[in-house]
């Protein structure tokens, strides 16, 4: 089933609050404590990360990330309590949508020419 691929998307007034871009931003975040290391670690720019994280919190009615101020000891980030039971409830779609969709087109994967 490594041929089928779904990508589901909560939109909030025109922009994508949430995605399997910005699921893997958030657990990047969760385990780099920063955006930086988090961008890093994906290969995109700290701004686009920054701008990621930003649609989220605005998208929300409460921030996804908490960020801190860099300083002598540099700042952080962390994915807020609001911000963990999102990515987990999103998560868990995810994986219901793929096992249903799995169970649904295993027949239509048959059919296919290439197998």
């Amino acid at each position: 089933m490594s041929n089928i691929k779904i990508k589901i998307q909560l939109v909030a007034n025109d922009s994508i609050a949430m995605g399997p871009g910005k699921a893997d931003l958030l657990e990047a975040i969760q385990q780099k404590g920063s955006i930086s290391a988090a961008a890093l670690s994906m290969g995109m720019s700290y701004k686009r990360a920054w701008d990621l994280v930003n649609t989220m919190n605005k998208s929300f009615k409460q921030a996804v990330v908490a960020t801190s101020v860099g300083g002598g000891k540099g700042g952080g980030a962390q994915i807020t309590e609001f911000g963990l039971q999102i990515l987990t409830r999103y998560r868990a779609i995810e994986a219901k949508a793929n096992l249903t969709v799995q169970v649904e087109t295993k027949v239509l994967m048959e059919l296919l020419l290439d197998n």
